[in-house]
């Protein structure tokens, strides 16, 4: 996988909700866990399995939430400016649609 280098400064869209950001990864490691505490209990298969669907919805809606402040900070702004780096910046936004909707 190939991205351009970010400099480690720069204002990223998700910043201004890094702390929602946090707290949301935060109660996803909790929610991982749980689901290795059900298996090491012999929990019932289904139970499993419905955690697991929380878990992945959780990622989802993470992922949707990043999506969404890159295509709004980083897209709109490489747009603005045109060229090459709105149209790496674009590419780079499909690429990463299509990584998750493979998922």
């Amino acid at each position: 996988m190939t991205h351009e280098t970010h400099d480690p400064v720069a204002d990223h869209g998700y910043i201004s909700d890094k702390d929602r950001y946090l707290a949301r990864v935060k109660r996803i490691e909790g929610q991982a866990r749980g689901i290795h505490r059900m298996i090491d209990e012999n929990t019932y298969c289904i139970d499993i399995l419905t955690q697991i669907s929380a878990l992945n919805s959780a990622l989802n809606n993470v992922a949707l939430s990043l999506l969404d402040d890159h295509l709004r900070h980083c897209v709109v702004g490489a747009a603005k400016t045109g060229g090459a780096e709105a149209e790496a910046k674009i590419t780079e936004a499909s690429d990463a649609i299509a990584r998750l909707v493979r998922s």
